[in-house]
């Protein structure tokens, strides 16, 4: 049976964590250098609910959660209400397989149903597979930051990539 494209549940957060905590640990998808909490995932799950911001997971068999991808806002002042910053993340074993594009099709469409105007992302410029990812889908890479972040004993470039929303890729 293919995956499931639908809306995170609480029960879901489990199964994101996990996920995310791998990129921690493994990867410089997040600059975060300690894996994350349950309690701070399900804080960061009622934040983008009361934003009203969209939480997807892509749940293969048995509701096991494969990825998740979501949206939130860029900076807090009210001149950028219209762009959000996103991310997606793929469980370890199963990248390559079309998640990632399903999850952020989707995300794209919720986006542009919400009548928002940018979508960022920001990727690890070394991340040559995520940034030729979001070039497909119609982003730009806008702009690069040389040695912002430091991870794993060395610093870290990092790529903004940009879609405008009223703009088909």
């Amino acid at each position: 049976m293919p995956p499931t494209i639908r809306p995170a549940a609480p029960a879901d957060l489990p199964g994101i964590l996990e996920i995310y905590n791998d990129a921690v640990l493994h990867t410089t998808a997040s600059y975060d250098l300690e894996p994350a909490t349950l309690q701070s995932r399900q804080e960061w799950f009622a934040a983008r609910q009361r934003a009203g911001f969209p939480v997807l997971v892509a749940a293969g068999e048995g509701g096991t959660v494969l990825g998740f991808a979501s949206y939130g806002t860029f900076r807090e002042k009210p001149g950028y209400s219209g762009t959000v910053e996103h991310s997606v993340y793929i469980r370890d074993g199963q990248r390559g397989a079309g998640l990632g594009l399903a999850l952020m099709e989707r995300l794209i469409a919720e986006a542009r149903a919400q009548r928002l105007h940018v979508m960022l992302g920001s990727v690890d410029a070394d991340n040559a597979g995520s940034i030729a990812f979001h070039e497909r889908l119609g982003f730009r890479q806008v702009a690069h930051f040389h040695q912002v972040g430091r991870k794993f004993d060395r610093w870290l470039d990092m790529v903004f990539m940009e879609l405008l929303l009223g703009e088909e890729g």
